[in-house]
């Protein structure tokens, strides 16, 4: 991700950021609701 960044003239260390919060995000969304689904059952 770092090259393409680099590439199109985007500090990585700037951009890299909103990536790790959306990665997060889909991730603890994706958890909550695979948990709520088990207990639900």
């Amino acid at each position: 991700m770092p090259i393409a960044l680099e590439r199109v003239r985007v500090d990585p260390a700037l951009a890299s950021g909103s990536f790790v919060t959306t990665v997060t995000d889909v991730v603890g969304f994706f958890t909550f609701l695979g948990l709520a689904s088990l207990v639900l059952l």
